[in-house]
């Protein structure tokens, strides 16, 4: 499960300690490694991973280590790649922000909170307008493609020639696949799936490349409407939660680095920390544009997604949900016909649904639909894990994963057809609202009730097993429908498209809900089953069981019922299907985070590590800088590793070349502010004429933000480089510390609470011994299984 950790038998460490102030873990020298502090032993570079067979428990902590020895296995759970780096959450305390704060004062401070609510209105209105946009293009190209399709199989089936309107459904559903994913795989495939883990990471403080861009934007909301239109068994939910948190991120910079213009306007919030706060809103207004549900937008952000929280964000949060969901209302009751009814029911997307009576005796009815659903949830998740880890190992090319996602939409249209074909389940017209009836082989003034799930989007099918009376649907065909769908749902989430998981568990749920419901009915005769209640119920057990959600997934179900009422039976159908599926994997959205091998701290840290010490967990040697240094030497240790905070400390005492004593700290400085400082050729031996004429102030860094030059592309020249900065005015002088002898549980808290980047490791005259940079916590992680747990610690690669 592990690699080699620094213990004190001295098992040299693999290459997470090499990782010393970096983001991204790199080898350096070809022959020299570091091992742990009990030890410094010579590793070859060529370090290869993979588990050996034996699995050697160690300690009293329940470390499960693994040697590794050959290559890695693609889709592996036990791995975290180097190549991800962290956010900047920490502010950066140096002069010159000190400065400009003196010279703004209390009323830039007033200013600044009034953009904040300002930025918030915006990005709900536009988050607003992106979801009415691809609701009304669902909607309208939804309603062109069945009406065809209706009127192909009515005419055919006269004929008995019904493979024509089969072939011409499975052609407009690969067409129309087709054009969505070669966008995602070919221009952004950052934009597949819901984008739900990638927020969540992003949140976490962990950089994931090119989430938050507004070319992402414009693909996933392209290929939402694709794959839903193009009969996949997805849903819009979960990526309208990415759209909402890449506006957030636009909207909040004042500038667009994809096209390449700056409007100069909110500078002052060009920094990770401020970014962050907005995406979390971003992301809640996503929700509540989604789902019309304020406030289970605002519990989403808090459970699912942000990992920092405060309560200015409480309210700034809310207030963008609400105004996402009013703008959203007003579009959609204008379009609808009623322009400013906005208590118009046909904007629940679950449709309004009446307080249901329960006794007392129904709790453990809930409980068992609860299990039902944490086990099926559970297995959905097992089915996706494997075929993820197919995908990563055997479908790595584009056009391959185009192929799967024409194949899926093929297979969907196939298993819609078959259904409506071989099982004859028809129902007099007329009994409940279907907007394309089809006869097929029913008799007059009928309809094949299963034609009538098919032929709308899977959103509308869940209204029906809400809404439809009881005895709509024969059981055997509900059955079918539950196998079908379950699979069908199962393959599509993670293909090359943009689709999330919410509808169609929920429609699953609905579906073998009712299923239950009905059998309710047969075994007790005398009652009356209504069975929407036991169809809402299976729906939330089903996506419960799937994404692990309560709080905020019980509210976005009332709100979106337009019922408090049925509050206490999802609470706990929700409760107990989290706590079934917990029994047996992880939700959904961590299993795709340990795929991805995103170092993603966890809420808590590990149990049972106070004697895991900091001088175990740090990478040293440290690369440091001198508080005024050489310009050639910073450009050479820049092109040489590819760490991003380097520690400044004070010049050694002697000149001796072979001194090799620690330094005292003095600050730390970042890659990015030392690339702007060669950029803008801030020397001291120049500072008359650069200083004066240029404003050396945090603007300057500011207009590069987010995306800083590498260090190869800046032109220096050979005179520069005997050139010397001195680095004070710049670094942060204040960085937090911890002495080597801080325990795990200790240094995580503080990297945890703070979201910082680097933290470096100080001996007992604050002389810099190590660095901890977020990969070295997150590779100590807990498992649970089956009702056991233990601590892993993680393989570092960078090959993933």
């Amino acid at each position: 499960m592990s690699h080699s950790s620094n213990s004190a038998d001295g098992t040299a460490s693999s290459i997470s300690n090499v990782e010393t102030t970096s983001d991204t873990a790199q080898l350096i020298n070809n022959d020299e490694e570091i091992a742990s502090t009990s030890n410094f032993t010579q590793l070859n570079k060529s370090v290869n991973f993979e588990e050996s067979e034996e699995d050697e428990f160690h300690g009293s902590h329940g470390i499960r280590r693994r040697q590794a020895q050959q290559k890695i296995e693609p889709g592996s759970l036990n791995i975290l790649s180097a190549k991800y780096e962290s956010l900047d959450y920490d502010t950066c305390e140096n002069h010159l922000l000190l400065d400009e704060e003196r010279k703004r004062g209390y009323p830039f401070v007033v200013w600044k909170d009034i953009a904040r609510w300002f930025i918030i209105l915006l990005i709900g209105i536009v988050t607003a307008l992106i979801a009415f946009f691809i609701d009304i293009c669902i909607e309208e190209f939804s309603k062109i493609k069945y009406r065809e399709l209706k009127k192909s199989v009515d005419k055919y089936v006269l004929h008995d020639r019904l493979y024509i309107p089969y072939l011409l459904w499975v052609l407009s559903n690969i067409c129309i696949v087709f054009v969505g994913s070669m966008l995602v795989a070919y221009v952004e495939p950052v934009a597949a799936g819901s984008g739900i883990p990638q927020v969540k990471c992003y949140l976490n403080g962990v950089k994931v490349p090119r989430v938050v861009r507004i070319k992402t934007l414009i693909v996933k909301a392209v290929g939402v409407i694709t794959a839903v239109v193009g009969g996949l068994a997805g849903g819009k939910e979960g990526p309208m939660i990415h759209s909402g948190a890449v506006v957030a991120a636009g909207i909040s910079q004042g500038k667009s680095t994809t096209f390449g213009r700056d409007f100069k306007i909110f500078q002052y919030f060009r920094e990770d920390h401020e970014k962050r706060d907005f995406v979390s809103a971003g992301a809640a207004a996503g929700v509540s544009a989604a789902f019309g549900a304020p406030i289970g937008g605002v519990l989403f952000s808090l459970e699912e997604g942000t990992s920092f929280w405060n309560q200015a964000l409480t309210w700034r949060t809310f207030f963008g949900t609400v105004v996402s969901t009013f703008t959203l209302n007003c579009a959609l009751s204008a379009y609808h016909g009623r322009p400013g009814e906005l208590s118009y029911p046909g904007l629940l997307n679950l449709g309004k649904m009446e307080p249901f009576p329960f006794q007392f005796y129904e709790l453990p009815v809930f409980m068992f639909f609860g299990a039902v659903g944490g086990m099926l949830g559970a297995l959905w998740n097992f089915i996706n894990y494997k075929l993820a880890v197919f995908r990563i190992r055997y479908i790595g090319t584009p056009w391959l994963r185009v192929v799967e996602a024409c194949l899926v939409a093929a297979a969907s249209a196939t298993c819609g057809f078959l259904m409506m074909f071989l099982l004859n389940d028809c129902r007099p017209l007329g009994e409940d609202p279907t907007k394309v009836p089809l006869q097929l082989f029913c008799s007059d003034g009928e309809y094949n009730a299963l034609a009538a799930i098919w032929f709308q989007t899977p959103e509308a099918s869940v209204r029906s097993f809400l809404h439809d009376p009881m005895g709509s649907y024969k059981p055997w065909s509900i059955l079918v429908f539950v196998v079908c769908y379950f699979l069908l749902s199962s393959w599509t989430f993670g293909l090359s498209v943009s689709s999330g998981l919410f509808i169609p568990n929920l429609l699953t749920g609905a579906a073998w809900g009712r299923l239950l419901a009905i059998a309710i009915q047969y075994m007790l005769p005398s009652n009356t089953i209504n069975p929407a209640k036991y169809a809402l119920v299976g729906a939330a057990a089903q996506l419960g069981g799937v994404v692990r959600m309560t709080i905020s997934l019980t509210v976005i179900i009332i709100e979106t019922t337009g019922q408090i009422s049925n509050a206490l039976p999802i609470i706990i159908t929700l409760v107990v299907a989290k706590w079934t599926g917990d029994f047996f994997n992880e939700g959904i959205y961590d299993i795709h985070i340990q795929l991805a091998a995103v170092p993603l701290l966890p809420w808590e840290p590990p149990p049972l590590a106070h004697n895991i010490y900091a001088s175990e967990v740090m990478s040293h040697p440290v690369f440091t800088l001198r508080t005024v240094e050489n310009v050639g030497h910073i450009v050479e240790l820049l092109k040489l590793v590819s760490y991003n905070g380097f520690p400044v400390v004070d010049p050694p005492l002697a000149d001796d070349v072979e001194v090799t004593t620690y330094k005292r700290l003095r600050g730390i400085i970042l890659r990015s502010q030392l690339i702007v400082l060669l950029q803008n050729k801030i020397y001291n031996e120049n500072a008359n004429t650069t200083w004066s004429n240029f404003n050396v102030d945090m603007n300057m860094f500011r207009k590069e933000y987010p995306r800083y030059p590498s260090i190869d592309a800046l032109e220096i020249s050979d005179w520069e480089k005997t050139c010397t900065i001195d680095l004070r005015p710049f670094m942060n002088p204040s960085p937090y510390t911890l002495p080597h002898r801080a325990s795990l549980p200790r240094l995580f808290r503080l990297f945890r609470a703070l979201g910082l980047r680097h933290l470096p490791i100080v001996n007992d005259v604050n002389e810099v011994v190590g660095m901890v940079t977020r990969k070295d916590i997150a590779r100590y992680r807990v498992w649970r299984h089956r009702g056991h747990m233990g601590m892993e610690e993680l393989i570092l690669s960078s090959e993933i």
